[in-house]
C-alpha cells in the first residue's frame, strides 16, 4: 500500500480550516497530520513533525512563514491559499520558495491536482499551473489526468512511479497511457519524433517520447 502524502494546515479562520481538513481527509492517498491557527504554532509543530506538505493561508503573514519553512526545512513544499488574485503576490511565494499558490475559492480536484504536483517536484501558480507547459496539448483533447499523466512523463517518472504517485494501478496508467498516443494519433516511435520535432514545445514531451522507445 502506498504511503499517503502528509499535510499540515494552517488557517487562522476555523470554519475555513475544518472545511478543508474534513474534505482533504476523504481521499485515501492523503493525510492531515496536524493543523494550526498562525504562522507561530505553524513552526511550532513543523519543529516536532516535518509533513510533505504544508497548505498555508497567506493572511497569517504566509509569505514570511514560506520563507522560514523552506529555510528550515527545504523538503517540506508549500502551497500558499489566498483569496487575492494579484501577480505580485503569486510572484513573491514563489520567490520565497513556495511551489503553488491557489485562490480560496478553487475547485477541490484543483487543489487536490496541485497537491499531486507539487510532490511531484512541479508547481502550481496562476497561468502556470504545470512545472512543465502541456497547455498546447489541450488540442487534442488530452483529460486532465492525461495531462497530468504526460506532465510526469515528461519528468521522466516510470510508469510504476507514476501508479505510486497518483495511487494508481500500473494498468490503469497503461492504459491512459495507450489513450494519450491515440489521441496523438502516433503509432510508431518514428512518428512520435516527429510530432517532437514539429511541435514548438517538444521539450514537454521528451521523457514521454524516451519511455515509448523502451517500451
Amino acid at each position: 500500500m502506498s504511503i499517503p502524502v502528509k499535510i499540515t494546515i494552517a488557517d487562522d479562520h476555523t470554519l475555513f480550516l475544518d472545511g478543508i481538513c474534513s474534505m482533504l481527509q476523504q481521499e485515501n492517498n492523503l493525510q492531515v497530520i496536524n493543523t494550526a491557527a498562525d504562522g507561530k504554532e505553524l513552526l511550532t509543530l513543523l519543529d516536532i513533525e516535518q509533513p510533505d506538505i504544508v497548505i498555508l493561508d497567506i493572511n497569517i503573514s504566509g509569505l514570511e512563514v514560506t520563507k522560514q519553512i523552506k529555510q528550515r526545512y527545504p523538503c517540506t513544499q508549500v502551497i500558499i491559499l489566498s483569496s487575492y488574485n494579484e501577480p505580485h503576490l503569486a510572484s513573491q511565494a514563489r520567490n520565497n520558495g513556495a511551489s503553488g499558490y491557489l485562490l480560496k475559492n478553487c475547485r477541490k480536484d484543483d487543489l487536490i491536482h496541485a497537491i499531486h504536483l507539487v510532490v511531484a517536484g512541479g508547481f502550481s501558480f496562476p497561468g502556470n499551473t504545470s512545472y512543465t507547459d502541456t497547455t498546447f496539448l489541450k488540442m487534442y483533447h488530452l483529460t486532465k489526468r492525461e495531462m497530468e499523466i504526460v506532465e510526469l512523463i515528461s519528468r521522466q517518472y516510470t510508469n510504476q512511479q507514476i501508479a505510486d504517485l497518483l495511487y494508481l494501478s500500473i494498468y490503469t496508467i497503461e492504459t491512459h497511457r495507450k489513450n494519450i498516443m491515440q489521441k496523438l494519433q502516433l503509432k510508431t516511435p518514428a512518428a512520435l519524433i516527429r510530432f517532437i520535432l514539429t511541435n514548438p514545445c517538444h521539450s514537454v514531451i521528451f521523457g514521454f517520447y524516451c519511455l515509448v522507445l523502451l517500451s
